[in-house]
């Protein structure tokens, strides 16, 4: 518990992609959705739930054969919801080029057996990158209640 960060690889596969050759968007949320759920659950040690999905921004399109790196971190925490940040890294096997291909936001809640909200350890960000994206989320979350 209280990992606070998580990553994950993935091949690309036909069946992931459409007939152009390229990852649908689908696909790629159902991944994002499994990193976002495993480091929120190693962080507090409970059962999670998706809440929100936040700044989907897909930069680039993601061939078949690429290996995909979904890197994700504990950005903040609330009382019972953490905002995990997850940043989509695509690998040429061939070429061994990585790209930045996509960033997003999940908020995770956590909840006990019965499904209601529990509450989460407080994050504590422990360097200047980890600041930064704490901060990032306050504003991200400022801007959403105006």
């Amino acid at each position: 518990m209280l990992d606070a960060k998580t990553e994950m690889s993935v091949l690309v596969t036909p069946e992931m992609t459409n007939f152009g050759g390229k990852m649908h968007g689908g696909e790629l949320l159902k991944l994002l959705d499994q990193v976002a759920y495993t480091c929120a659950m190693r962080y507090c040690g409970n059962y999670v739930v998706t809440l929100a999905v936040n700044n989907v921004l897909f930069k680039q399109s993601i061939a078949i054969g690429e290996m995909l790196h979904l890197k994700s971190a504990i950005n903040f925490t609330g009382n019972t919801s953490m905002v995990v940040g997850i940043r989509v890294e695509a690998e040429n096997l061939q070429s061994a080029q990585i790209r930045h291909t996509n960033t997003c936001y999940f908020t995770m809640v956590s909840v006990d057996d019965e499904r209601k909200p529990k509450k989460v350890p407080a994050y504590t960000p422990k360097d200047e990158v980890e600041q930064r994206r704490w901060d990032e989320a306050v504003r991200r979350k400022a801007a959403r209640v105006k």
